[in-house]
């Protein structure tokens, strides 16, 4: 039952609304559309925090100039198999979209292609762009940095983003394995959630802004996150740190703009490596789907992103509850 104080939109509304949002906040028609998609993916398999809800985070950077929502991606290929993208401050999302077929046909061809970028926008849910490529048939790696968020190994302030990674591969008849984490604790938006809410956390998420150990969600968004698993976790940042700024050219965490305030991009880096498993074991759709299968039903293992794939397909068929809040504000710019 939709509440009274939601609107239920079918995908190709939420899309057109947000697209005609962004417009209004001065993004061209290819970029609003690289910005509509991705915000609607992630509400339709079940992650709001990264769905609508984030998009107007999306339109406060678009009016701000924190996103240059006018800029063309400037497309190259410094290799035979490479896909380099300089974003200008502008989408994550755009530069991708436009390089995605190619994308696609080189790894087909030479049995792996690799993209990366510089200069853009932080791109919301990591996995959107790994589950494009496992939808193509493609097993694919993925890594982004942003603004300095999260504490280092043994250190109390802010030196890497919440660096996620995604990884996705593909099964027949089925949703493909879709694993999607940040190297923090939890995510950042989880943390303002529970500020907002007034919510306290639990131990290990974050310090304050002394470098203590923090429960208070408040102290925390003045503070620093924590890694999961320690240092383990907090390797994963730098490495994360390295495939998506260092490679690329793009803004060290340590030196990029805030995605929530001030006029400066973030200059993030995406790091996107996709395979063509068909190339060595071309019954390999097979071979997830029955190993996937083994795992969840034999031994009782969770296998992430056959969720997102259900809430994907019910979303498609009976569209999406949206609050009426988050509506009327990307109505506003409409």
């Amino acid at each position: 039952m939709i509440s009274s104080t939601s609107r239920l939109l079918s995908l190709e509304q939420a899309e057109e609304l947000c697209m005609r949002a962004a417009i209004g906040c001065g993004a061209s028609r290819e970029t609003a559309r690289s910005l509509a998609r991705s915000a609607v993916a992630a509400e339709a398999e079940g992650m709001p925090d990264l769905g609508l809800a984030h998009f107007i985070d999306y339109l406060d950077a678009l009016k701000a100039g924190r996103m240059k929502g006018d800029i063309e991606p400037e497309i190259s290929r410094p290799a035979p198999a490479v896909i380099f993208s300089d974003a200008h401050g502008g989408a994550a999302h755009a530069g991708f979209d436009r390089a995605f077929g190619d994308l696609v046909e080189i790894a087909r061809q030479f049995g792996l292609s690799l993209f990366s970028q510089r200069g853009a926008y932080t791109c919301g849910a990591l996995g959107y762009f790994t589950a494009r490529l496992a939808d193509e048939g493609l097993v694919a790696f993925a890594a982004t940095n942003g603004p300095a968020l999260l504490a280092g190994s043994g250190g109390r302030s802010r030196v890497f983003c919440t660096n996620p990674i995604a990884f996705a591969a593909p099964q027949t008849g089925g949703p493909p394995l879709l694993i999607d984490q940040a190297s923090s604790a939890t995510a950042f938006v989880s943390i303002r959630k529970a500020a907002a809410e007034g919510r306290t956390l639990p131990p290990g998420w974050a310090l304050d802004s002394d470098g203590n150990p923090t429960t208070n969600a408040k102290a925390a968004l003045n503070g620093a996150l924590l890694a999961f698993g320690g240092a383990r976790g907090a390797n994963i940042a730098l490495m994360v740190e390295v495939l998506a700024a260092g490679l690329s050219g793009a803004n060290w965490s340590l030196d990029a703009p805030s995605f929530n305030k001030g006029s400066e991009s973030p200059g993030s880096g995406l790091f996107v490596l996709a395979v063509a498993p068909a190339l060595f074991s071309p019954d390999f759709g097979d071979r997830m789907k029955d190993q996937l299968r083994r795992l969840a039903g034999e031994h009782g293992v969770h296998i992430p992103g056959l969720a997102k794939g259900d809430a994907r397909a019910r979303a498609r068929r009976e569209g999406i509850s949206i609050p009426d809040t988050i509506v009327a504000a990307i109505e506003a710019c409409c």
